[in-house]
């Protein structure tokens, strides 16, 4: 009988999860993948070539070809877990609604998680650019800029591309008469979160606070999410703990991994700039495992701090001390790394936070 409450009560989160996501399934990300995800990877498919058309010869066929795609691992990196103590009942005597308002706060929170993480993914697989002020009067020039570079990097103009702006920026959208309101779209529209559409993109806001973002373009095509429950959502009776009374614990363990497929397909907008970073292996003593960041632009001076796969991103004005990351110098510092983790790298003015890049380390960044 175990079996059936926690089964449902993981279908119930994750229907809340899905349901809070901006960043969502089918959305933003595909979950195209093969194998289980709590075996810590799984294989992603790649195909960046479309099937070949050739002439057909009626007297002697036409020779078949071969696909071109091809596979990627996805190391499901992000291990994340809910331990809700509910005091005052054993497992037995929970009211319901107790367990379900406590179900539904699992989900509000798993879904603010995800969505934080999958962002940072996609930033630092993104293509990013500056623009030195977004107004009224450019925001769509800037949008129709966005729109050219990805046609021209051959990515779909299916109905699919998508646009997550930050309340500032989409003021902005609102603002240009070239923007269309969900409403008169249809449901299809409103049913994938977006509030609208302009130049192809379907629109959603985004309220994010990474420091000069204003906003994020892409398709769902080129990004993966991975995700699933290794130990189901289930109530746990505290009784025999040896250290709770009379109560009990909502628990429950996911497991997920996000993945850029295609840069070009990811476009970042910050304004008025992101930092332009590079990675390169460490050399000299010591080097093995790590590597090297570079900053060549978006800068403000050349104070740096970093963080190795930051749980929430950093915001512009941020004091140093509320980042807590480790300092940089540009060029110099040798940072201990895997591959596919996410290095988020500050520049600091007078002790705050006024710009903020991301990248995500290869095998030929690290030293061996």
């Amino acid at each position: 009988m175990a079996h059936t409450p926690q089964e449902r009560y993981s279908k119930l989160v994750s229907a809340k999860l899905r349901n809070e996501l901006v960043l969502k399934d089918g959305f933003v990300f595909n979950n195209d993948y093969e194998g289980s995800p709590s075996a810590g990877a799984v294989k992603i498919p790649v195909r960046d070539t479309e099937v070949q058309v050739s002439d057909y010869d009626k007297a002697n066929g036409i020779t078949a070809t071969n696909g071109d795609t091809s596979y990627t691992t996805l190391n499901i990196d992000k291990d994340k877990a809910v331990n809700e103590i509910i005091d005052g009942f054993d497992a037995a005597s929970v009211p319901a609604n107790l367990v379900a308002d406590r179900l539904d706060s699992a989900g509000y929170s798993l879904a603010v998680q995800l969505d934080t993480d999958g962002g940072t993914t996609l930033l630092a697989g993104s293509t990013a650019t500056g623009v030195e002020q977004l107004t009224k009067d450019n925001i769509y020039d800037t949008i129709v800029d966005l729109r050219t570079a990805m046609s021209k990097a051959k990515i779909p103009n299916d109905g699919k591309r998508y646009l997550l702006a930050k309340p500032e920026t989409m003021a902005l959208i609102l603002k240009s008469p070239e923007f269309i309101k969900a409403s008169a779209l249809g449901d299809a529209v409103v049913q994938t979160g977006a509030v609208g559409k302009i130049a192809g993109f379907l629109v959603a806001e985004w309220n994010d606070n990474t420091a000069n973002l204003a906003m994020l373009a892409g398709h769902p095509r080129f990004a993966t999410r991975v995700n699933e429950w290794s130990v189901p959502v289930k109530l746990q009776d505290l009784s025999g703990s040896g250290k709770y009374i009379g109560a009990s614990a909502v628990q429950g363990r996911m497991v997920y991994g996000h993945k850029v497929l295609r840069q070009t397909a990811i476009r970042a907008v910050y304004s008025p700039a992101a930092l332009t970073v590079s990675l390169a292996a460490a050399t000299g003593e010591g080097s093995s495992g790590k590597t090297v960041a570079t900053i060549t632009a978006g800068n403000t001076g050349n104070t740096y701090a970093y963080k190795l796969n930051p749980s929430s991103r950093a915001t512009y004005d941020m004091s140093s001390s509320a980042y807590g990351g480790t300092s940089l110098t540009s060029g110099t510092t040798a940072i201990a790394v895997s591959v596919g983790d996410i290095i988020e790298v500050v520049n600091l003015s007078s002790s705050k936070v006024k710009a903020v890049g991301y990248i995500t380390v290869t095998a030929s960044d690290i030293a061996e």
